[in-house]
């Protein structure tokens, strides 16, 4: 497995590289300090399994290159590394492929966890961003108690095909990528997709994501 690290801090990089070696330690770990470089690397290295991605770089924006990343190598897993960690930057992030987001500032631990949930195919979301709640309006219905148990799937209606259809969305696939995995026509894929916002009460798939990561379900296995 190739991956690579981009971020122009040495020492972030040193870091990194330790925790990779030590959950992957036959991988080949590549290194760019800046976009320019990094585009390099992707360009040469077409086998590339992983990008550990910072958003802030000293000659180009971690965002865009995520999008190029993402549109022009879908076998590339994309993971943010970055300092900033507010609700807006990890919905964009995810928004444009993200399969992750993992704050600088996160414990090494937090950090080994986060990456291992990665590598086994989950997406890593802060726990403070899957429990912020947008405020309700003032004619909202009280919330059921805290102890409430939480909807299942078949208690919002999901079938067994759109639980498989939610699971590889989960991985980041795109409802084309979706129609190959399961052998169905595109426009069947984007009923199901239609048919799980609607059971989720959300309008795109980042929101999906952070419900379904939210809710402590386990989906089927994706392929």
């Amino acid at each position: 497995m190739k991956i690579l690290v981009v971020d122009d801090h040495g020492l972030i990089r040193e870091a990194l590289r330790g925790v990779l070696k030590e959950l992957r330690p036959d991988a080949t770990v590549l290194e760019a300090a800046d976009h320019r470089r990094a585009t390099e690397l992707v360009a040469a290295h077409a086998d590339l399994g992983l990008i550990l991605l910072d958003l802030n770089l000293p000659d180009g924006d971690g965002f865009s290159m995520l999008a190029d990343v993402r549109e022009r190598y879908p076998g590339t897993s994309v993971v943010v590394l970055s300092a900033q960690q507010d609700r807006a930057s990890v919905v964009k992030s995810l928004d444009l492929g993200a399969l992750g987001f993992i704050p600088k500032s996160a414990q090494r631990e937090v950090m080994v966890a986060a990456l291992e949930l990665v590598f086994a195919g989950g997406i890593y979301i802060p726990p403070e961003i899957l429990a912020h709640q947008d405020p309700e309006p003032e004619s909202a219905p009280h919330p059921a108690a805290a102890d409430s148990p939480r909807p299942t799937p078949r208690d919002l209606g999901l079938t067994e095909r759109q639980l498989e259809v939610l699971a590889l969305m989960m991985r980041g696939k795109s409802n084309k990528a979706i129609c190959r995995v399961l052998d169905v026509a595109e426009p069947t894929v984007k009923n199901h997709v239609t048919a799980i916002f609607k059971a989720l009460k959300v309008t795109n798939r980042t929101e999906a994501v952070i419900a379904v990561l939210g809710s402590g379900w386990e989906l089927p296995p994706a392929s």
